[in-house]
């Protein structure tokens, strides 16, 4: 048997020491795609709280102890939509445009961009696909599960993605291009 089904296993029985243990084993995992979809440091510490809090409160109710990691992203994905959903609702007073931001304007296109800001900038729905698989290591199926689509609407979903990611790295690519006299 694995040593993360004897961690739930032990934790389900009551031993907190086994549940940190499982959350420490995770927290990376989580946090990362807590800040895909979230971006902002605060909203992910949020997110992530609830979602210990929730798994917590909730163990016993996991039936089969080998899918508790995709327990757990299913709870951090509901959290962080939660979240989007109530920050919505909220209007901020002093957040100033992002084109008002100095730093931005005057640097603009200019500023080094990667992947991850490539992935990031990619649309909700499908940065999240990419980050379980990747990131996650996750298998099509247990993205499937995850988010509830299907199998085919995940392999569509990571072509699309794919697609974009791939075209942004050749654009990157010709206008790192430059032409010198000799």
């Amino acid at each position: 048997m694995r040593t993360m089904e004897m961690e739930v296993k032990k934790a389900q029985q009551g031993d907190l020491d086994a549940f940190v243990r499982l959350m420490r084993n995770l927290e990376s995992q989580l946090y990362g795609l807590a800040k895909s979809i979230l971006r902002h440091d605060e909203d992910c510490a949020d997110a992530m709280q609830e979602t210990m809090l929730k798994a917590y409160k909730s163990l016993t109710s996991l039936r089969k102890p080998e899918f508790f990691k995709t327990w757990m992203i299913r709870i951090l994905i509901n959290e962080c939509n939660q979240l989007l959903r109530n920050r919505k609702r909220t209007v901020v007073m002093n957040e100033l445009p992002e084109a008002s931001n100095p730093a931005t304007s005057y640097y603009g296109d200019y500023q080094k961009i990667d992947l991850e800001e490539a992935v990031n900038s990619l649309d909700e729905t499908l940065r999240i696909v990419i980050h379980l698989f990747y990131y996650q290591d996750l298998p099509i199926k247990q993205i499937s599960e995850v988010l509830n689509i299907s199998k085919g609407a995940v392999k569509g979903r990571l072509h699309r993605a794919r697609g974009i990611l791939a075209d942004w790295m050749k654009n990157r690519k010709e206008e790192d291009v430059s032409y010198e006299p000799i």
